[in-house]
């Protein structure tokens, strides 16, 4: 059995929220998509509140991941503790709020779903990707598995990628906004895009207002980026799955304007 698995880029503010609602049912139809993970960590510009998260389920989500921005709003934290569908990098330290995987019964088999965090050029330390990653391949009990890898270094996405090749069915790099060129399929069965890209407004410096980035590189105080409005764009990726062999297929990068 073949299935697809959909893999949406951050959502940006309300504009990319918005869009996000309106289009995520019309995009699981045309792909014909069977399990659907949105990271949803700059919804609320930075972070994610209980509200917005509950939206993305609505709209079609099954797991929600999030990335370095999981606390930019605290509203979130108690909802991360009651809610084992949305997940924040399980390398964030022990004691934090919530679940940094989980594996999900769905009438295809168990999925396993892994948020992981990257540390290159990041601004706090967390624990290696690397070992967390064999850690939770050594407990889950899925023939599935999906990593969104959170990392700003396309070394470092490539370079887990290639660590865990044959190891997971899928993974796919968040946070730079950015949709790369690169769905594939390595050797060992795993499909990977560097960077999924971003939901939220077209005209914008990776979805903020594009005078506030200006601002800041021309050497100005620093100030709150807000995230931009006006029309918008859907960028992810498409990955077909061999159910019993948890081997990708097909990767294909998908942007919806």
């Amino acid at each position: 059995m073949r299935i697809n698995v959909l893999a949406i880029g951050d959502v940006c503010g309300q504009t990319g929220l918005d869009f996000l609602v309106e289009k995520l049912g019309g995009i699981k139809e045309q792909h014909g998509v069977d399990f659907a993970v949105v990271n949803g960590e700059n919804a609320a510009g930075l972070g994610i509140y209980p509200a917005q998260a509950d939206a993305i389920f609505d709209a079609g989500a099954d797991v929600i991941t999030l990335g370095n921005h999981t606390w930019g709003a605290q509203k979130i934290n108690k909802y991360l503790d009651g809610c084992q569908h949305i997940l924040r990098p399980s390398n964030f330290a022990p004691q934090v709020p919530g679940y940094g995987w989980g594996v999900f019964e769905t009438a295809f088999g168990n999925v396993c779903v892994i948020n992981l965090v990257g540390r290159a050029n990041m601004p706090y330390g967390t624990e290696n990707p690397f070992f967390e990653a064999d850690k939770i391949l050594n407990q889950a009990d899925a023939s599935i598995v999906l990593i969104d890898f959170h990392a700003e270094a396309t070394s470092e996405k490539l370079s887990l990628a290639y660590y865990l090749d044959g190891r997971a069915s899928a993974i796919w790099g968040t946070h730079t906004h950015v949709q790369t060129s690169d769905a594939q399929v390595f050797r060992g069965g795993t499909g990977y895009i560097t960077d999924l890209g971003m939901t939220g407004a077209c005209d914008s410096i990776i979805g903020m207002r594009a005078e506030q980035p200006i601002s800041r590189f021309l050497g100005n105080p620093p100030n709150r980026f807000e995230p931009a409005d006006g029309p918008a764009k859907i960028e992810g990726a498409v990955f077909e799955i061999d159910t019993e062999t948890g081997r990708c297929l097909r990767a294909e990068a998908i942007r919806v304007l």
